[in-house]
């Protein structure tokens, strides 16, 4: 019964985000540089920054791996529909709180208090802690006026949106009566009517041929058809033509080796003492005696470093881990902290070493060693990249030139092909619409190859941009006007579409007057398919229109028959043998559908008022901001 709220509702995903207050514990990306900057939306007039849209995207990327561990593909995480509905949920999440401002509503100091009393995570033994809460935040870069914004923000929003998931009723005979549609089922057998059964008993006439012909003589006019030849000057191409000395090649790859192998990675593990760098000296005392604390215990038994690390590492991303911070390369992590990963030989543990963020207790526990690939594997690349190298100087130049030797030297391409060592190609009949080949797909230079001097005089085309850093310039070898085909050539494809048509027709007929004969108490005689048990929840692969017509029938007298046309043509007859009414609905099964109608209800009017919204406010985003 309830796969029908839950196959029908559309979730909006942003409502269960909007009711978790959103803590950022970042975790290692917190050593990590920082992201770009900029915008990628714009909502009315306000921009979403690209660090919010970042960071809202590791939140949801933490989600999902916290609720399905290792089973799900990983680079589902960083997948254009992800992104894009993290974005999404930004959005509306302006729109939302700029409509709640706009409303009048506010939230309480009193109200903000409470919520933010019954975190647990500010909690020490069922009571809130202000050390605990000053602390958490702290650890994460927050400040607690900003952490109180964002819960106020919060707080302001659920108010909008509890004005949609309390208010939705539906009565007890709506509920009633939908469970029982969902529930109901009925027992049907089928009699597929097919038109390829009658194909063999149709031949149409002379006279409905040349009807058929003059009725849509548009469907066999040949459009209007050129052969041409073209050059292609790209980029590319001219790069082939270019030379590049075994010496030029040798010096790249020994002044460039870093871009051929893998360069030294290592993995380690910290435990982090958190404290800002701007704290007071005794705090930061307090921090560093904590710190030589911890440095003690592990130095006197190394093998506990990671039990060490869970139980007193600040650092929320990699505690859980035995403070596990995976490999990583230079660059990557803040100097103080990299220029010590980097001194150290495997197992060793070192500390104190501060930064930033406080005071860290190092152990590395491996080296992949830098790894370079042969000149051999890689002379093809840098030969390539050289001869781009080459070509960039001069390609603007080589552009022009040949614009004005196709334009200048009209009567053929030729010159322009030995000019700059191209190949003259050929195509096919193409049209104005031809998908092949790919590039004189380009509607510039189509519009070009179809034009009064293209087509009467024989010009080269311009030199026209078809793709970044490609040129091409055509002329018309062979062109032929649009024409109306013959009857005579198009005759059996007309004979092949009356046909099928005529079949369908004979199709519906013959069975709708079986149906009539049925319902008027002709003794059946069909040959059904085996019986099955169907219902709005089970379809059986029946399409909607066929299940809604099943049960529409007036079932008062068993069996009862049913014709509808089939999608595919031809006409699908039904028998309908008998009737099982759904068992007894329990009252708490009522009361959860109820419930769970009433979330639908509540859902289906969100996403109608969010729709309205996007309608009303300016919402910008930014090209390729992903």
């Amino acid at each position: 019964m309830f796969d029908f709220v839950n196959r029908k509702k559309r979730i909006v995903q942003f409502v269960l985000l909007l009711a978790v207050l959103p803590f950022m514990f970042w975790g290692v990306e917190s050593y990590r540089s920082d992201g770009k900057e900029g915008y990628v939306a714009i909502v009315d007039g306000e921009e979403i920054k690209r660090r919010e849209f970042e960071q809202a995207l590791r939140d949801h990327q933490s989600r999902i791996r916290a609720m399905f561990g290792g089973n799900f593909d990983s680079a589902m995480l960083d997948s254009y529909e992800i992104k894009d509905s993290v974005l999404e949920q930004l959005i509306q999440q302006r729109l939302l709180f700029r409509e709640a401002v706009s409303n009048g509503f506010t939230v309480l100091d009193s109200k903000l208090i409470n919520e933010i009393s019954n975190i647990p995570d500010f909690q020490i033994d069922g009571q809130f802690s202000k050390k605990q809460y000053e602390t958490l935040l702290r650890n994460q870069g927050l400040s607690p006026v900003t952490f109180e914004s964002r819960v106020r923000q919060q707080l302001l929003l659920q108010q909008l949106l509890d004005g949609f998931s309390e208010n939705s009723f539906v009565s007890n005979q709506v509920v009633s009566k939908i469970i029982y549609l969902s529930e109901v089922q009925r027992e049907i057998s089928q009699k597929q009517i097919k038109p390829e059964d009658f194909l063999t008993e149709i031949e149409p006439t002379e006279e409905e041929i040349a009807a058929y012909y003059n009725d849509h003589q548009e469907d066999f006019y040949l459009p209007e058809r050129a052969r041409v030849e073209y050059l292609v000057l790209s980029f590319d191409a001219l790069a082939e033509n270019e030379i590049v000395s075994e010496e030029a090649v040798l010096n790249y790859y020994e002044t460039h080796q870093q871009e051929f192998g893998q360069p030294e990675e290592r993995k380690a593990s910290h435990i982090l003492v958190s404290v800002l760098a701007t704290a007071a000296e005794e705090e930061k005392q307090q921090a560093r005696e904590k710190a030589e604390d911890i440095l003690e215990q592990v130095q006197q038994d190394p093998e506990r470093f990671a039990a060490l690390a869970e139980e007193f590492s600040d650092d929320p991303g990699s505690a859980g881990r035995g403070g596990d911070l995976g490999f990583f390369g230079r660059g990557v992590m803040v100097k103080a902290f990299e220029e010590a990963i980097f001194d150290m030989q495997p197992d060793e543990i070192r500390g104190l070493v501060e930064t930033d963020f406080g005071y860290h207790i190092i152990k590395l526990t491996e080296i992949k060693e830098a790894a370079t690939v042969d000149l051999k594997e890689v002379r093809e690349q840098i030969e390539q990249k050289l001869k781009m190298e080459m070509i960039g100087s001069v390609f603007g130049e080589a552009v022009e030139d040949f614009s004005n030797t196709v334009y200048e030297q009209n009567d053929s391409l030729q010159p322009a092909a030995e000019k700059f060592e191209l190949t003259v190609q050929q195509s096919e009949w193409i049209t104005r619409n031809s998908a092949e080949p790919i590039i004189l797909q380009n509607p510039d230079l189509q519009a070009a190859i179809f034009s009064d001097d293209a087509i009467l005089m024989k010009h080269n085309t311009n030199s026209i941009e078809v793709a970044p850093n490609t040129f091409v310039s055509a002329r018309i070898l062979e062109h032929r006007p649009e024409t109306s085909q013959s009857l005579s050539i198009v005759r059996d494809e007309i004979v092949g579409r009356l046909k099928q048509q005529l079949a369908v027709e004979k199709a519906l007929k013959h069975g709708e007057a079986m149906l009539a004969e049925l319902e008027s108490g002709v003794a059946d005689s069909i040959e059904w398919s085996e019986s099955k048990q169907v219902s709005y929840m089970q379809p059986q692969d029946l399409n909607q229109d066929t299940v809604r017509e099943i049960f529409k029938a007036d079932t008062s007298v068993l069996p009862a028959y049913v014709g509808i046309e089939s999608p595919q043509g031809g006409y699908s007859l039904i028998r309908i043998s008998k009737i099982i009414e759904p068992g007894v609905v329990t009252e708490d099964s009522r009361i959860n559908f109820n419930r769970q109608l009433q979330q639908m209800m509540a859902q289906e009017e969100m996403s109608a008022y969010l729709s309205g919204l996007r309608q009303r406010y300016d919402v910008i985003i930014k090209q390729d901001s992903y």
